[in-house]
């Protein structure tokens, strides 16, 4: 034997009420056996107002499944190709300086004669 208390269970009155079974009103004691209320806690269920504003403007699920599926697919290749061409840019300005740096110390009078003739037609188009 056990000297602790009863669990306080929360238990359906036959008026429909609920109350804690060491709080029950004297007419309701020990007359009736209680009945134990099983509460279930549920996970709120997804948001689909998108997907319902969708389907209701008259497109149908295929559409709205294939915008689900190819959306972040499509964000993902675009940003690939962003970055590999943000590569390629840098490589290209970083190829274009080195040559640039070459010609005009390596390539004597025909060099320096060649980035004089840049130099004045960039302040022309300015």
């Amino acid at each position: 034997m056990t000297n602790l208390p009863e669990p306080v269970r929360v238990v359906q009155l036959p008026d429909g009420t609920y109350a804690y079974s060491d709080q029950l009103p004297a007419a309701f004691e020990r007359s009736a056996v209680p009945q134990v209320v099983h509460q279930h806690i549920h996970q709120a269920p997804p948001d689909r107002t998108v997907q319902r504003i969708a389907l209701g403007s008259g497109i149908g699920a295929g559409t709205v499944a294939a915008g689900v599926y190819f959306g972040p697919l499509l964000v993902g290749v675009l940003t690939a190709i962003a970055a590999n061409l943000a590569l390629l840019a840098f490589l290209a300005a970083v190829l274009a300086w080195g040559v640039h740096t070459v010609v005009k110390s390596i390539g004597g009078p025909d060099g320096k004669a060649a980035a004089k003739t840049l130099r004045r037609a960039r302040k022309r188009r300015r």
